[in-house]
C-alpha cells in the first residue's frame, strides 16, 4: 500500500527542488497525437492496474485494493472477475505465453498462477530468506528463459521462480531500504531494476544470481520504473526531480532529459517497437501520458489522460495493436493507440 514511501518521496522532492537540478530540457515536437480511450472498470474504487495483454489479445488486470483478478475482452467490451484468495492484495499480473496469468501477492508473500480454464489458482509461498524480513512480490518480469523475476519493496530483495517447478530464489539487495520497484529482463535474461529507496539501479546476473547496484550521478534521484530499447539502454523516470534517462551497459554511460513538466512526478514506463519512451507525468492533473524519441532526443505532443488518471502506476505495450495499456486510479482501464 506504500504510504511510508510516497511520504519519504514528497519531501525529497521537496529537497530536489530547493536543490534545483539541470541537464538540457529537450524541445518537442509535432506528431500526431495519442488517441487514448478509457473504460469505467465496475468494480467502484478497487485501484485496476498493471494490465498484461494475454495471446488471445484479452487485457488481464489485478484490483490492488478489490483482492481480484479480471479480464477485460477488448472485442465485446466485456470484464469478467476471478476473486483472489484472502489476503492476497494483489500488485500486478503478467500472463505467460499459454495464457495463465501470473499474480504478486504483495500482502501475504505468495505468488500465484491461474487457469482460466479450470479457474483454479496454484500458489507459490515465497521462502523465508536470511536478511528479508518481509515478503511481498511487487513487480514481475519474464526472463525468457522460463522463469519471472520479481522485485520484494519492503523485503528489499529481487526474487526469480522458475515456472515449471515452482522453485524460488530470493537475492537480498545490499543497501539497506533500497525498496527494489519496477523491474525488466533483457535478451540475456539478465534483471534490471531500479530501487525507488536509493539513486541506483540493480541488475542480476542469471548464471550466477550476482546482484551489481549501479549509481546514478545525481544524488536526489528516485526512480520508479524502468524500460528497455534495442540499443541495450536502460531507461529510467526519476519521480523526484522529473528526468527521464538512459543508461548504457556497455559503456557505463548515463544520459538523462529533463522531463516537460513542473513538478513531472514520472511514474508509469515502457517502450515501444520503435524504441520510443513512454510514461506518465502523474504531478499535473490530470495526467499527461508523454512519448519520448531518443532518435531525435526530442519529446512527442502531450495527450491528457480524459479521466484524469490521478495516478497512472503502470503501462505495457502491445505490439499486435500499437497499443499502450494501463489503469488509472480513477478505476479506470485505457488503451493508447501510438502514432506510427
Amino acid at each position: 500500500m506504500n504510504r511510508p514511501v510516497f511520504s519519504r518521496i514528497a519531501l525529497l522532492a521537496l529537497l530536489a527542488l530547493l536543490l534545483g537540478a539541470a541537464p538540457a530540457v529537450a524541445s518537442a515536437q509535432a506528431g500526431p497525437a495519442v488517441q487514448i480511450r478509457e473504460w469505467q472498470v465496475p468494480w467502484p474504487d478497487t485501484r485496476p492496474r498493471d494490465p498484461a495483454v494475454a495471446p488471445d489479445g484479452r487485457i488481464w488486470f489485478v484490483g490492488q485494493l478489490g483482492n481480484y483478478l479480471a479480464v477485460f475482452d477488448p472485442q465485446a467490451e466485456a470484464f469478467d472477475r476471478h476473486d483472489l484468495p484472502a489476503g492476497t492484495k494483489p500488485h500486478t499480473v503478467v500472463v505467460d505465453r499459454d495464457g495463465f496469468p501470473w499474480i504478486a501477492g504483495n500482502g501475504n508473500g505468495t505468488i500465484l498462477k491461474f487457469d482460466p480454464g479450470s479457474g483454479e489458482f496454484t500458489t507459490y509461498p515465497v521462502p523465508e530468506t536470511p536478511g528479508v524480513d518481509t515478503r511481498d512480490p511487487h513487480t514481475f518480469a519474464f526472463d525468457g528463459r522460463g522463469g519471472i523475476w520479481f522485485t520484494m519493496q519492503r523485503g528489499n530483495a529481487i526474487g526469480r521462480i522458475d515456472m515449471d517447478s515452482g522453485a524460488i530464489r530470493v537475492i537480498p539487495v545490499p543497501t539497506r531500504g533500497a525498496l527494489p520497484y519496477g523491474i525488466l529482463a533483457d535478451d540475456d535474461g539478465r534483471a534490471w531494476a531500479v530501487l525507488l529507496g536509493s539513486n541506483r539501479l540493480a541488475t542480476v546476473t542469471p548464471e550466477t544470481y550476482d546482484l551489481k547496484e549501479i549509481e546514478l550521478p545525481r544524488a536526489q534521484a528516485r526512480l520508479r520504473r524502468v524500460g528497455l530499447t534495442d540499443d541495450g539502454r536502460v531507461w529510467y523516470g526519476d519521480f523526484t526531480q522529473g528526468y527521464i534517462g538512459a543508461y548504457d551497459p556497455a559503456d557505463g554511460v548515463f544520459e538523462e532529459w529533463k522531463t516537460p513538466s513542473d513538478r513531472s512526478g514520472p511514474y508509469a514506463m515502457t517502450t515501444d517497437d520503435r524504441d520510443r519512451v513512454w510514461f506518465v507525468e502523474t504531478g499535473p492533473q490530470p495526467n499527461l501520458l508523454q512519448g519520448f524519441d531518443p532518435a531525435s532526443g526530442k519529446f512527442l505532443p502531450a495527450t491528457a489522460i480524459p479521466s484524469g488518471g490521478r495516478s497512472v502506476r503502470h503501462m505495457v505495450f502491445d505490439p499486435n495493436t500499437r497499443s499502450l495499456w494501463f489503469g488509472t486510479d480513477t478505476n479506470r482501464l485505457a488503451r493508447a493507440r501510438v502514432p506510427d
